[in-house]
């Protein structure tokens, strides 16, 4: 199931565009919000893995809302207004529902979410081996990566960057930030932010909300993360 939620100024435009969720079996509505402010508090709250965006809004539009997002959902723009549909697909947009639409474009959407679900939580990430590695999925082709090796994992959109000690590129995948959570957890990783994981074995300095792994590396803690980090920092820290 994809949990939605549907954010538009205009009470009857969310009215619609909540009924057709709630009519698609793949979908599920969450929260019918009418403002960015809103869909703000709710995607802070919990999972969300797509949201219906109306462009046109009053305060803070649709597009400068995505914009602000350090990981956003899946996004789908909805509007009346049609030359806003490139600027749509920049901000790597799902689809565009052009106002006023109706049920068959919507199953077409459906269609299109359900395709990019699929693909962000196949199992594109295995299990860890007796060796303490990962297989990745890039380009083409399968990575085997030791977890000791990792430095960081950052979170680009519906990819992911894995930096790692033996190599200046990072390898790129199309993974979601929640699975590979999950798996590196427990092998001394921990997410400090939406758009980072760390070894916590690599890190060389604290210094305020920010977390140096090397002299070339010093990456932010979210707000919604530095409890936990300043807590297992604390269980670390070495006093008289």
């Amino acid at each position: 199931m994809i949990r939605c939620i549907a954010i538009d100024d205009e009470p009857l435009a969310l009215q619609q565009i909540s009924k057709y969720i709630s009519e698609i079996p793949d979908l599920e509505l969450v929260r019918a919000c009418q403002s960015a402010v809103e869909a703000r508090q709710v995607l802070s709250n919990g999972d969300v893995d797509a949201m219906f965006v109306d462009i046109n809004m009053p305060d803070l539009n649709g597009l400068d809302f995505v914009k602000s997002l350090e990981q956003p959902p899946m996004v789908v723009f909805t509007t009346a207004y049609s030359e806003y549909a490139v600027e749509g697909y920049k901000v790597d947009a799902v689809d565009y529902l052009l106002k006023p639409f109706g049920m068959e474009e919507m199953k077409k959407t459906a269609d299109k979410l359900r395709k990019q679900y699929d693909l962000l939580n196949a199992a594109q990430v295995s299990g860890v081996d007796d060796d303490n590695a990962i297989y990745i999925k890039t380009d083409y082709k399968i990575v085997r990566i030791e977890i000791s090796n990792i430095k960081y994992v950052e979170a680009m959109s519906e990819y992911l960057r894995i930096y790692t000690y033996d190599s200046p590129k990072a390898i790129v995948a199309l993974l979601s930030m929640k699975k590979m959570d999950e798996h590196l957890r427990n092998h001394k990783f921990m997410r400090i932010h939406r758009s980072y994981i760390i070894n916590l074995r690599r890190i060389k300095e604290v210094n305020r909300n920010h977390v140096s792994l090397d002299a070339d590396t010093s990456l932010p803690i979210g707000d919604m993360y530095k409890d936990t980090f300043n807590a297992y920092i604390a269980s670390k820290f070495l006093s008289k």
